[in-house]
């Protein structure tokens, strides 16, 4: 399986990090690109330097580099998931505006027929951001806001991460045991 994992400016940017986590553990190809904004949140959220993401990814690119690979229709992926995504990147993707490797790669995937997920982070949404959402859900890009769930009890922030890691991860038809699911007993 080859994913690309996008990283743009919205609050969260902790999902993309377990995201990327969880997949190098479950050693899946991953193609990463963060934008400038997702650079910022990283370091200021997390305490990550762009360098020590990168490591967690199996191929990683500048945001500027539309040579890339992932800018190609050719270059086969299973799809992408931006997480977070914050909602000028979520404008950038509906409206096909491709001025950046992370849009293309979006832009591309949908072109393609490919899986994309969004997470986005952002409350309260305008009607704006609910009109580019509805756009990019009816031609099935999958719209996954950062809400994780509290019927499994979470003790800690790595709990509510692995939650929505793992709904991501069942997006992607991925199997784990990231967390207990609704129905299943504690054990």
């Amino acid at each position: 399986m080859r994913l690309i994992v996008g990283i743009s400016g919205g609050s969260c940017a902790i999902y993309g990090v377990g995201l990327l986590k969880v997949l190098k553990e479950l050693n899946i190809e991953t193609h990463l690109v963060v934008s400038t904004m997702g650079e910022y949140v990283l370091e200021h959220e997390c305490g990550y330097k762009l360098e020590d993401v990168r490591k967690l990814a199996s191929y990683s690119y500048d945001n500027k580099d539309l040579g890339a690979a992932i800018a190609s229709g050719s270059f086969k992926t299973d799809g992408m998931v931006i997480v977070p995504c914050s909602m000028k990147t979520l404008s950038a993707v509906a409206n096909g505006y491709s001025e950046s490797l992370l849009t293309r790669a979006a832009d591309v995937c949908i072109k393609e027929g490919r899986k994309l997920i969004l997470v986005p982070r952002e409350t309260p949404l305008s009607p704006i951001h609910l009109e580019n959402m509805l756009k990019l859900s009816r031609i099935g890009v999958k719209i996954m806001p950062a809400s994780p769930a509290f019927y499994n009890n979470p003790k800690s922030i790595s709990d509510l991460v692995a939650f929505m890691v793992g709904r991501i991860l069942d997006q992607l038809d991925i199997e784990h045991s990231l967390f207990t699911r609704w129905g299943e007993q504690n054990g």
